[in-house]
């Protein structure tokens, strides 16, 4: 017989009289809730989304992703190389080149479609393709010597995410859940607003191994950016049923021993509900001033554009969110910054589409004081070829892993400087190398963290998002 309901057998209770005993033990502080406590503490059981602190105090708090989705190639966009302009259609290896693939001997070198020009107050060059980030750029550090290790879309989307490409392993969005946990109990900490996937699906954001309540939630942006939200009962019977339900969660943990998943379970209910009181004026748009909306590039009412994915990003982080990610891709793989057999004039679309947003995002984030503990990544898993893909004639660049550009700001970065080189047709880097994994190591420790001891417990070993590898690439960091 319950000691929740003295009196009575589960099977003698209405239904109405189960909920209602139920709720009442939940809120009944007895021997066995204590009980089950002393059990959790014992195990070590603590709520994954409890706010952490990080190994040191970090310059950021908080980190917004933007990632454009299919690989935008570096030699139009952020690194300027004259020598693809002179030497347009002259043949790799016959004009000087070194460091060019045997492969690759032979195809036809490519001018970037759009001019470059300077930032106005720091130099640093970028493409007439991102005139609106072009003048943000002396608030941000644009590292122009990235390189990773796969030339496939899957793959390098993996390895940009998670620091692997071979096996799905937890994003960087969920290590810093893990180590940072939410600042609102009512909201997720690691957020991802997409309209489509990206390259590897859902994976990018998934927690692999961490616990279930580290995974990204998606926002779908449109009519019903969160799918299922609204519960299909009334307030007052949800909690009831909740409040059942809780109960014998917790009678199965009192009298079975103490179940992990279970109990992960248990705290994915209850932010659940959180999620339904706050989420839905989280990502409202409706009480931004016009100014804000103008400054965007967005109309009232707009819920879909990459601008009002960029609001609702801001709007997440104000309320606690540690991590947001906006995956920029339009129509799932087949629409987004793939430059392979097809033409690049495709770039200026994609570009037009989130350059002011972007740049908005940033001065909104200062006029606000949040971009000194907000760190803003622009980033993409691979670069494009110096070359044309398809031949003499041709427009469109293939992979390139071996060289291209991201850019950071806020949260602890040296504004207005551009580190490392390629060579001079943007096919190697050739000063101050930065791998996915040192790149990693640096936004992990702008949030507070020694990269190497942000691990977690798994299969008999530890594992951090950096594998074995990585360094904490100081030159560019306040």
């Amino acid at each position: 017989m319950s000691a929740c309901c003295p009196g009575h057998s589960p099977a003698s209770l209405s239904r109405r009289g189960f909920i209602a005993h139920a709720a009442a033990g939940i809120l009944a502080a007895s021997p066995a809730a204590r009980a089950l406590a002393a059990a959790e503490r014992a195990v070590g059981f603590e709520n994954p989304l409890a706010p952490k602190a990080p190994h040191f105090p970090g310059r950021a708090r908080r980190v917004i992703m933007l990632y454009m989705s299919g690989a935008y190639s570096h030699v139009d966009t952020f690194d300027p190389k004259p020598k693809l302009t002179r030497d347009h259609e002259k043949t790799v290896g016959g004009v000087g080149d070194v460091g060019v693939d045997p492969k690759d001997a032979g195809r036809f070198l490519l001018r970037p479609g759009w001019e470059f020009q300077p930032n106005a107050r720091c130099g640093t060059m970028v493409s007439d393709l991102f005139p609106h980030i072009r003048d943000i750029m002396d608030k941000a550090a644009l590292i122009r010597s990235m390189h990773a290790d796969f030339n496939n879309h899957g793959e390098a989307t993996l390895q940009i995410h998670t620091g692997s490409g071979s096996l799905a392993m937890p994003g960087i969005g969920a290590w810093l859940s893990h180590g940072l946990g939410t600042e609102n109990p009512n909201l997720p900490s690691h957020v991802v607003i997409a309209e489509h996937l990206p390259y590897a699906g859902a994976q990018p954001f998934d927690c692999g191994f961490l616990p279930p309540a580290h995974r990204g939630l998606r926002i779908e942006p449109g009519a019903d950016p969160l799918p299922h939200l609204k519960p299909a009962a009334t307030k007052g019977q949800q909690e009831l049923e909740l409040s059942a339900l809780h109960w014998l969660n917790r009678r199965h943990l009192e009298q079975h021993g103490f179940d992990r998943e279970l109990r992960g379970r248990m705290e994915t209910f209850h932010a659940a509900r959180g999620l339904q009181d706050v989420a839905p004026e989280a990502i409202d748009l409706s009480a931004e001033p016009d100014a804000t909306l103008d400054g965007y590039g967005i109309k009232r009412g707009d819920r879909t554009s990459y601008g009002a994915q960029c609001v609702m990003a801001r709007r997440l982080i104000e309320r606690g969110v540690r991590f947001v990610e906006i995956i920029d891709t339009i129509g799932n793989c087949q629409d987004n910054w793939d430059s392979a057999h097809r033409e690049m004039k495709q770039h200026a679309h994609y570009a037009k589409r989130v350059d002011q947003p972007i740049a908005a995002l940033i001065r909104d984030l200062e006029a606000r004081g949040m971009l000194d503990d907000t760190l803003v990544v622009f980033c993409t898993e691979f670069g494009r070829t110096p070359w044309s893909q398809d031949g003499k004639g041709r427009n469109n660049r293939q992979h390139h892993a071996r060289a291209f550009s991201c850019w950071l700001a806020g949260g602890g970065v040296k504004p207005g400087v551009a580190y490392g080189a390629t060579d001079d047709i943007g096919n190697n880097v050739v000063e101050n190398p930065v791998h996915v994994h040192d790149f990693h190591a640096t936004i992990l420790h702008l949030l507070g963290f020694d990269h190497t001891k942000l691990t977690y417990r798994h299969a008999g070993r530890d594992y951090r998002l950096t594998d074995v590898f990585g360094r904490v690439v100081r030159d560019f960091l306040l």
